[in-house]
């Protein structure tokens, strides 16, 4: 039988027609798939094939003349899963055999990662390279676009060193007009048409020029490792998302505008107990739900994680001193020193409630100590606090040394600052030596007069 039909699909006299799957060729375990033929207007008889299993041919006629016929899988399974083609005869003819469509089920393995390379922030009309990998030994990898079920990609795995099996799907020229979001399933060489679970979803996000949102930390921007750390990403625009992006993350975490307040939209990322995989620095970006245009970003944090040094370095606590002294007057010039034995390149100073980001000086080497001077001249109340001061090396920028033991500087204002003070100060110090002076010259005018009538008694 198979010959016959191969021999007549040679004999093809009538052009070919399309076939596709609806929703789409990547189908997930139990759901319903419908597979279309299409050609052209006229009396005939549809066939599929599925190919590996000769006996699996479908016929439908159609109760009246169409262009188009249907078969439909109300459960998918693995057993469905194949290459497809199909034709069709009338009585002027047999059609060529049409382009082949490969049916994938989804759902059989554990979902394997996807990542933008060399990042998911993509500039207008750029390219990017996304890099799905799994420690399953997938043979091959697909990827599939969300919203455009016609568009997906296959690529055989490329082994690594590391056991893992990877493929890298180049994406561009990369357009703000559409929404670019992305998935990947891993599949075995022995069963190509039987996948995995989908990765999780990975957005590309086109910055545009549209009001940048603010990016703050509410422990600030050190936080001791072990700390719970959330970012707030907010903005006066009315924007229903919001994305935050880690200076060379490969993924782009996204969290919707639950209820906007005073005009006010935000949202917060809860980053969880902090490592040092969370020191960077970040940006986050406003968007809405309906379009795929982006915010411009905001201005960067950086997040500083202290307590954790890098591998190979002992634990470092530098010391922090205040010159001439804790107690000082408004106006007077302080200096904050901050100093380490051990080698080090930076000294950071912070102050305890500052939302500011740390004072950072390069280090320099004297009398055998690594030290860096922050000078505040002159000073006034807005000086007074509590600091700390921290050491890193430019190896590791964002991860800090353990804090040193805190200084309170107290800033006392001057008289000046208190004019009324100053004014009644003022006087009696005047009267006080005013009330001298008189004293003085009743004395020396006693003195003169005794003097005087001295001389005249010893002349008479």
């Amino acid at each position: 039988m198979t010959s016959i039909l191969s021999a007549l699909l040679c004999l093809g006299t009538l052009p070919k027609h399309i076939i596709w799957a609806e929703p789409g060729p990547v189908i997930p375990y139990g759901s319903p798939v419908t597979i279309w033929c299409q050609g052209t207007r006229g009396f005939k008889v549809y066939h599929l094939y599925k190919e590996g299993s000769p006996a699996a041919w479908y016929k439908h006629k159609p109760l009246e003349p169409g262009e188009k016929a249907k078969w439909s899988i109300t459960h998918m399974t693995e057993h469905d899963a194949g290459i497809f083609h199909c034709y069709y005869h009338s009585p002027t003819g047999v059609s060529e055999r049409s382009d082949n469509l490969e049916l994938v089920v989804t759902g059989a393995y554990s979902k394997p990662s996807l990542s933008a390379l060399p990042s998911p922030v993509v500039t207008s009309g750029g390219n990017v390279t996304l890099q799905c990998d799994s420690g399953q030994g997938f043979g091959r990898f697909i990827l599939t676009k969300e919203g455009d079920h016609t568009l997906w990609w296959t690529l055989d795995s490329q082994p690594q060193p590391s056991g893992q099996s990877q493929a890298l799907f180049p994406v561009g020229p990369v357009t703000p007009i559409h929404r670019w979001r992305f998935r990947c399933y891993g599949c075995y060489r022995d069963r190509p048409q039987v996948c995995s679970h989908p990765s999780d979803a990975l957005e590309l996000l086109v910055p545009g020029e549209s009001g940048k949102p603010s990016l703050l930390s509410q422990q600030g921007p050190i936080v001791a490792s072990g700390q719970s750390l959330t970012l707030q990403c907010r903005s006066d625009v009315g924007y229903d998302r919001f994305a935050l992006h880690k200076e060379g993350g490969r993924d782009l975490p996204q969290s919707l505008v639950l209820q906007p307040q005073a005009g006010l939209s935000q949202a917060h990322f809860p980053l969880d107990t902090v490592s040092s995989s969370y020191r960077g620095r970040y940006r986050c970006y406003g968007g809405y739900n309906l379009y795929s245009e982006w915010s411009a970003p905001s201005d960067p944090l950086d997040i500083l994680v202290a307590g954790e040094e890098p591998v190979g370095h002992l634990p470092d606590r530098p010391s922090l001193l205040v010159q001439p002294g804790p107690r000082v007057a408004s106006g007077e010039n302080v200096t904050l020193l901050c100093q380490s034995q051990r080698p080090r390149d930076t000294f950071l100073l912070s102050k305890e409630g500052a939302a500011d980001p740390p004072l950072i000086l390069r280090s320099e080497h004297r009398a055998g100590q690594f030290q860096a001077e922050f000078s505040m001249s002159p000073v006034t109340s807005a000086h007074g606090g509590t600091y700390r001061c921290y050491s890193s090396n430019s190896t590791s920028p964002f991860l800090l040394s353990l804090p040193s033991e805190s200084l309170e500087l107290l800033v006392a204002e001057l008289p000046a600052s208190h004019p009324q003070d100053y004014t009644v100060g003022n006087l009696i110090r005047m009267g006080g030596a005013g009330l001298v002076l008189v004293v003085l010259g009743v004395l020396l005018f006693e003195a003169r007069h005794n003097q005087r009538r001295t001389h005249n008694e010893d002349r008479g």
